[in-house]
C-alpha cells in the first residue's frame, strides 16, 4: 500500500509538471499575439450588453448577434481611432519638423508670457534666473532633433511590420468574434478549471468584469471625451496641432487632481499674453466648465460609485503600465491593481469567514 500510495504521489507530480510545461508552451506560441487577445478580451467584456440586445432582437441567432457586435465595434471605435490616430501622427510630425526649422520658438512664447505678467511677478522669476530661457530651448531643440530621428525610424518599423499589424487586427477580430458568441460557456470552464474554491473563483470573476469595465468607461472613455473637448476648444479658436494637444489632454487627464488643466492652462495663459483676449478666455471657460467638469459628470454615470481604488494607485500603475506594457498598460495597469485588492479583500473576507466558523464550531 505504501509503494502504490509513493507511486500515485509521483504520478501526480509528473501530471502536475506535464500541465506546467504545456501551459508554458502554449503561453510562448501565442505570446506574439498576447496583445490581440489581450484586447479581444477586453472588447468582448465591455461589448457582452450590446451583443446580448443584438442577440434578443435577432431571436437568439448568436452568429449574426455576433457579426453585428463586431460591425459595430469597427465602424465606431476601429476606424475612427485609426483616423483620429493618423492625424495625430501627421501633427506631432509636423511640430517637430516646424522646431527643427526654426519655425516655432518656444523662447519667444516664453519672453512674450513673461513681459505680460505683472512687475510684481515677474520681477521675482528674474532674480531667481528664471526668466533666462535660452539654455532651456538649446535643450529642447536638441531633444526634439532626436526626437525627429526616433519618429523617423518608428515611422519605418511600423511600415516594415504592417503585415503583422494586419495579422494582429485580423487575429482580435476572430477572436472578439468568438468571446462574444461563446464568452459565458469559456468563462465557465475557466472557473472550473482554476485550483480555488468555486465561490473564490466566481467572487474573483465577478470582481474582474466589473474592474474591467469601471476601468475603461472611467479612464479611456472619459479620458477620450476630454480629450475631443480639448481638441474642439483649441480647434475653434484657431490652434495648431489641436488634435495632437487634445490627445495630450485625454492622456493628462488620467493624473488626479491636475487632469487636462496641465495643458489647456499654459495654452490659455500664452493667448491671454500675447493678445488673443477672446480666445483665451474661451479657452479658460471651456477647460473649466465643460472640459473639467466631463469628468464629474460622466465618470458617475458611467462607473456608478467608487471603485474601490485611490486615485494615487491608480496614477503609480498607469504610469508604470505605459512605461512596461504600452498602450495596453493604460488599462491593464489599473486592472492588475485592481485585481490585486480584490484578491487580497477577498482573501481577507474567507480567512474571517472560516476563523467564525471555527469559533463557532
Amino acid at each position: 500500500m505504501a509503494k502504490d500510495r509513493e507511486r500515485d504521489g509521483y504520478e501526480h507530480l509528473g501530471f502536475v509538471l506535464l500541465l506546467g510545461l504545456l501551459t508554458a508552451g502554449l503561453v510562448f506560441v501565442v505570446w506574439p499575439l498576447a496583445t490581440s487577445v489581450l484586447w479581444a478580451s477586453l472588447a468582448a467584456i465591455m461589448f457582452q450588453p450590446l451583443y446580448q440586445w443584438f442577440l434578443a432582437k435577432l431571436n437568439g441567432r448568436a452568429n449574426r448577434a455576433a457579426v453585428a457586435t463586431l460591425v459595430f465595434i469597427t465602424f465606431a471605435v476601429l476606424l475612427p481611432g485609426l483616423f483620429i490616430g493618423s492625424l495625430v501622427v501627421e501633427q506631432a510630425a509636423n511640430v517637430v519638423i516646424a522646431f527643427q526649422d526654426g519655425n516655432l520658438d518656444v523662447s519667444a512664447w516664453f519672453i512674450d508670457v513673461l513681459n505680460a505678467l505683472p512687475a510684481q511677478l515677474r520681477e521675482p522669476l528674474e532674480k531667481l534666473g528664471l526668466a533666462d530661457f535660452t539654455a532651456l530651448q538649446t535643450r529642447a531643440q536638441d531633444l526634439l532633433t532626436e526626437s525627429a530621428g526616433m519618429i523617423a525610424r518608428q515611422a519605418v518599423a511600423i511600415g516594415g511590420g504592417l503585415f503583422g499589424f494586419v495579422l494582429s487586427f485580423l487575429v482580435g477580430l476572430y477572436v472578439t468574434y468568438f468571446l462574444l458568441r461563446d464568452g459565458k460557456a469559456v468563462s465557465a470552464a475557466i472557473l472550473r478549471g482554476i485550483p480555488l474554491p468555486l465561490e473564490i473563483s466566481r467572487q474573483l470573476a465577478e470582481r474582474f468584469v466589473s474592474i474591467v469595465r469601471a476601468t475603461i468607461k472611467g479612464s479611456v472613455v472619459v479620458g477620450l471625451v476630454q480629450g475631443a473637448l480639448g481638441a474642439i476648444t483649441f480647434w475653434i479658436v484657431g490652434v495648431q496641432a489641436a488634435v495632437l494637444l487634445g490627445l495630450l489632454m485625454a492622456i493628462f487627464s488620467l493624473l488626479p487632481a491636475v487632469g487636462t488643466g496641465i495643458v489647456w492652462v499654459p495654452a490659455a495663459i500664452y493667448l491671454l499674453a500675447t493678445g488673443s483676449t477672446w480666445e483665451g478666455v474661451f479657452v479658460t471657460i471651456s477647460g473649466l466648465a465643460v472640459i473639467g467638469m466631463a469628468d464629474n459628470v460622466l465618470r458617475p454615470i458611467l462607473v456608478g460609485r467608487d471603485t474601490g481604488i485611490p486615485d494615487w494607485v491608480i496614477l503609480i500603475t498607469t504610469l508604470g503600465g505605459i512605461a512596461t506594457m504600452g498602450l495596453s498598460g493604460v488599462v491593464l495597469g489599473p486592472l492588475l491593481a485592481g485585481l490585486f485588492l480584490a484578491g487580497w479583500s477577498i482573501a481577507q473576507e474567507y480567512l474571517l469567514h472560516h476563523k467564525n466558523a471555527e469559533s463557532e464550531g
